[in-house]
Order: C-alpha cells, then sequence, then structure tokens
C-alpha cells in the first residue's frame, strides 16, 4: 500500500486540498474531510451528548453539545452533498448516548442520513452500533489504499485515517501563541480533528503522538475561524 499526502492550495470557503491516493481531498474548516472523487465525507470524535454524560456524574455543563455539533454536521453535509458518510468513532460520549438522544436531535439526525451511506466506525467510548440509528457498523474500513479506524496504529501504516487523539497545533506570532484543532499528516497517514462541540485538542509535537510521524515530514491544516492554513513542522511549537 503506498499512499501519498500532498500539501496544495488552499481553496474555495477557506479549504486547503491534499491528495491522497491519487484522489483529491479537502480539508474544511469544521474539522471534516471530504474525498471528492469519491463524494465521502468523513468527520472525527464528534462525541454527541458529552454534556449529559457529564451531567450524570455530577458535573455540569451547559447543555448544548449535541445541538451545535449537529449544527456543524449539517452545515458542512450541505457544502458537500456527499453519497457517503463515515464517521470515526466516539461518535457518542459513552455506550448509552444514543439511546439518551432527546428525540429532536436522533430526528435531525436522521434526517442528515436519509439519501446517503452512513458509516460508524467504533470507538472507545462506543464500542457498539448506536442505538435505533440506521447507517451499518465497522470497527475499521478499507476502501481502495486507505484505511479508516478510530484510534491510529502505532506501527508504520501508510493510507491510515484516524482519529481519537484531537490534534491540535500551535503557533508563536508577534510574541503571541495560538493553538487551532488541526489535521495532521507525514504525507503517508493523518489524524483528524475532533468535530465535536466539547472536544478539546492534543498538541502534535507531546507525547501522545510520538513514534506516529515522520517528525520532519509533518504538516498540520490548522483549523481557523474561515479557512484551513497548513503549517510546516518547523513552524510549530509545543
Amino acid at each position: 500500500m503506498n499512499v501519498a499526502f500532498q500539501a496544495t492550495k488552499t481553496a474555495l470557503h477557506g479549504t486547503a486540498e491534499m491528495v491522497i491516493a491519487g484522489h483529491r481531498a479537502v480539508c474544511d474548516p469544521s474539522g471534516a474531510l471530504y474525498l471528492e472523487s469519491d463524494r465521502i465525507l468523513v468527520v472525527s470524535d464528534l462525541h454527541f451528548e458529552k454534556g449529559s454524560s457529564f451531567a450524570r456524574r455530577g458535573m455540569l455543563l451547559p447543555p448544548y453539545d449535541t445541538a451545535t455539533t449537529l449544527a456543524a454536521l449539517a452545515k458542512v453535509i450541505a457544502r458537500y452533498n456527499p453519497t457517503c458518510v463515515i464517521s470515526l468513532g466516539d461518535s457518542f460520549h459513552d455506550g448509552d448516548a444514543a439511546a439518551r438522544l432527546p428525540a429532536i436531535y436522533a430526528a435531525e439526525l436522521a434526517t442528515l442520513m436519509e439519501g446517503r451511506e452512513w458509516i460508524w466506525i467504533t470507538g472507545n467510548h462506543d464500542p457498539d452500533h448506536p442505538a435505533d440509528l440506521p447507517g451499518e457498523t465497522f470497527t475499521e474500513l478499507a476502501l481502495g489504499n486507505l484505511v479508516f479506524r478510530h484510534e491510529p496504529s502505532k506501527s508504520p501504516c501508510s493510507g491510515e485515517i484516524a482519529g481519537h487523539l484531537h490534534p491540535a497545533a500551535k503557533v508563536v506570532r508577534r510574541g503571541q501563541s495560538v493553538q487551532r484543532r488541526c489535521f495532521v499528516s507525514d504525507r503517508s497517514r493523518m489524524i483528524m480533528p475532533a468535530f465535536g462541540a466539547y472536544t478539546g485538542g492534543l498538541n502534535i509535537l507531546g507525547r501522545a503522538f510520538h513514534g506516529i510521524f515522520e517528525a520532519h515530514a509533518i504538516t498540520a491544516y490548522m483549523l481557523g475561524h474561515a479557512r484551513v492554513y497548513p503549517m510546516v513542522r518547523k513552524a510549530l511549537y509545543l
């Protein structure tokens, strides 16, 4: 398997384009990845119902995360109109979250799923098929030269697209630092940013990412408010 990720340019909607195994791919500022030739939209770590999960344990968060994440998902689906959506695991914050999904949000999600293939990749937070929702569930999925899974492999794995680690990158300009969620690639594999509204980020130069990438070849595609900013390794800070 020989897959090359190559940054090309910043395109419409503030996206950043790259080539994945000969397929044009688009890094969207929302944190979604669009594979144009296959009309596949990929998102990771939605963490629906994280707020209610925390509330059950006595840690109160504003109960708006699912609504906010669904609104962002609806917007990016409307932009690209994919024939298939792949959700790369931790779509729900715990094993009961799909069943706990309020009826109004379940209906919104079902509307987004209607008329297109929907694939749930299992994650460490949601190891089973989400209750009462359509779609197919896999632990990982191979499509041509690409492999979609939740947790990145600890061994070299060309063509892998994974999530789980919630990557973020930091740059320093004029004495001020900015850290943003990001896609990260070394031209061989990619880890996607967390899409969910209540998800944080881990610096890609930190310990959690050691050994996954060829360090000198890293490019971070940082998510700004309205565009994606490709940053090479030497521009990044821990």
